[in-house]
């Protein structure tokens, strides 16, 4: 279980369950009368998943199922490495846009007479060439199996 998921409240349901799983092991002889009894007062009682834990230690199988391992079940969203290659410093990346949107209007009054669509077309490509297509890293969604993040 992952730290996060033990840091979170019982239902109704996940506390039921660790009981029954308590009398499967008591039944079985694993617990006598007081073990069983205190045990099940302690699940009673129990807010936190993790407050299971000590409760199942010592036992075998069966678990409540907030205790059992989850096949393929991603706990934590994993980090995004960054893409590889060469990126320009902030500095300069910063200053691209603007420069480009200087250098098209400057294009379009002087040699390229008529076409107008280099001012709104230059400074785009630049932002997307600085940026990369999603914007920064950081900022971009990326699908990680079941959430968008």
């Amino acid at each position: 279980m992952g730290d996060e998921e033990s840091e979170l409240r019982l239902s109704d349901a996940e506390r039921q369950d660790a009981l029954d799983a308590l009398g499967e092991h008591f039944k079985s002889g694993r617990l006598d009368v007081d073990e069983y009894g205190e045990r099940t007062a302690h699940v009673a009682a129990a807010r936190m998943r993790s407050d299971l834990k000590p409760l199942f230690a010592d036992l075998p199988d069966p678990k409540p199922g907030v205790l059992r391992p989850r096949k393929g079940q991603v706990y934590a969203a994993q980090p995004v490495a960054p893409r590889p290659g060469w990126r320009l410093p902030q500095p300069i990346a910063a200053a691209a846009v603007p420069i480009a949107a200087v250098l098209a209007v400057l294009l379009v009054l002087t040699v390229l007479r008529g076409a107008w669509f280099i001012v709104f077309l230059l400074p785009a490509l630049v932002a997307m060439m600085v940026g990369g297509w999603g914007g920064p890293p950081h900022r971009r969604r990326h699908w990680h199996r079941r959430h968008w993040r």
